[in-house]
């Protein structure tokens, strides 16, 4: 039997039963649109993160209090506690030729009122050179003054989501807030466009970082974010930061130094494997899909007896006969393959209209896989019922036992 007359033949035998047909193209339509729609959503979450660290730019270093190693042996019977960070640790770092900007940062929540209205949010100390070093902007008013960091000043910036909630249509700038038992004048608001920096900058108060320690009560800083001059000079900032911070801390390492690329890719490589995970899961219903072509496969054989006697009687080798039900599984797979492809692309292009800042790209890789694994599944389970026709005796066949 040539090719052509091979694909006709399993054509026929496929629309002889629409609703049989019907229901594996959905069963293996689903599992890959369910492939394409998760990895879609991966790979762009990934990208939506990524982009948002790189918006910041890539050479930013966080100094926190303390040092993070592991080490042997039993624990010191004395417990030691690392030297806190303070707004004369962060002055000092600006004498480094590789430092372009330093923030020194205090944070912790407070009840924000103004009037009646009350919110309980983020407020976050820190100092001017904030504003360049993670490229903040401002909607209305301007961001704290350039000051001497150690001067507690009642000043304040407003998040826009805090800002409308606060006051409404009522310009805020130029008005008083009590955040926790202090008052606090409002120069600015914050632009829903800035960035973030590890929390929402939609919802927060920015008060002068010397003002934050005196509402919390806290002598020490949270971290200190620096900013080198470039991302050339980024490593001999890290280099300076630490010489700088042992000399003031009588010989001890005792900080820890994020670098924003490093925790690039860390988060990077995490999404990445999630993607994967989610594809793996989604993958599990075109096995679920293969075998409900097995099954209603091994139904089709026992209702096609006569046909498949006559085949067998007429000359058919036992392989032809195989080749004819791998081929209809065969058919099954690719086109519900493409109708799933179809339906996942169109699905994550309708994702765009919903958020409309996600990046929606659809994975290579994901595409590939989606369409191999159809076909390897639509023939590994399609094998079953196709051996079982072969071995039909072609008497017993054409009897319809």
């Amino acid at each position: 039997m040539r090719a052509s007359d091979n694909l006709q033949f399993s054509g026929r035998a496929l629309t002889a039963y629409p609703m049989r047909t019907g229901l594996i193209l959905l069963a293996m339509s689903i599992g890959v649109a369910s492939v394409i729609i998760l990895t879609t959503l991966g790979e762009g979450a990934r990208q939506y993160v990524v982009g948002q660290f790189q918006m910041l730019g890539s050479h930013l270093l966080f100094v926190l209090p303390g040092r993070t190693e592991t080490t042997g042996g039993l624990p010191p019977l004395l417990g030691t506690s690392p030297r806190d960070l303070t707004i004369d640790d962060a002055l000092a770092l600006k004498r480094s030729r590789s430092v372009q900007y330093v923030s020194p940062n205090v944070t912790g929540a407070a009840p924000v009122s103004y009037g009646a209205r009350e919110r309980e949010v983020m407020v976050f100390g820190t100092n001017n050179e904030l504003f360049d070093a993670v490229e903040l902007k401002i909607l209305k008013g301007q961001f704290l003054p350039e000051a001497d960091p150690r001067d507690a000043v009642s000043i304040s910036v407003l998040g826009e989501t805090l800002a409308k909630e606060l006051f409404g249509k009522k310009h805020p700038v130029g008005e008083w807030i009590r955040v926790g038992d202090h008052r606090f004048r409002v120069i600015g608001v914050l632009s829903s466009e800035g960035q973030s920096i590890g929390m929402d900058m939609k919802d927060v108060v920015i008060i002068p970082v010397a003002s934050a320690q005196s509402l919390f009560n806290i002598p020490s800083l949270y971290r200190i974010i620096v900013k080198a001059r470039s991302k050339e000079a980024l490593d001999q900032a890290e280099k300076d930061v630490i010489k700088i911070i042992r000399a003031r801390h009588d010989g001890d390492d005792d900080v820890t130094i994020l670098r924003q690329d490093a925790l690039l890719k860390t988060f990077d490589g995490i999404l990445k494997t999630l993607t994967w995970a989610v594809a793996g899961v989604a993958a599990i219903s075109l096995i679920v899909a293969g075998i409900l072509i097995m099954n209603v496969m091994l139904v089709s054989v026992s209702q096609r007896k006569a046909e498949i006697g006559l085949l067998k009687a007429l000359g058919a080798p036992t392989r032809q006969v195989m080749t004819l039900f791998l081929s209809e599984a065969l058919m099954l797979s690719l086109a519900g393959g493409l109708i799933g492809l179809a339906l996942g692309l169109f699905s994550a292009k309708m994702v765009t209209f919903w958020i409309a800042d996600f990046p929606v790209q659809t994975p290579m890789w994901a595409i590939g896989a989606a369409l191999l694994v159809t076909v390897v599944t639509g023939l590994v389970f399609g094998s079953i019922p196709a051996r079982q026709a072969a071995k039909l005796n072609p008497v017993i066949a054409l009897s319809g036992k």
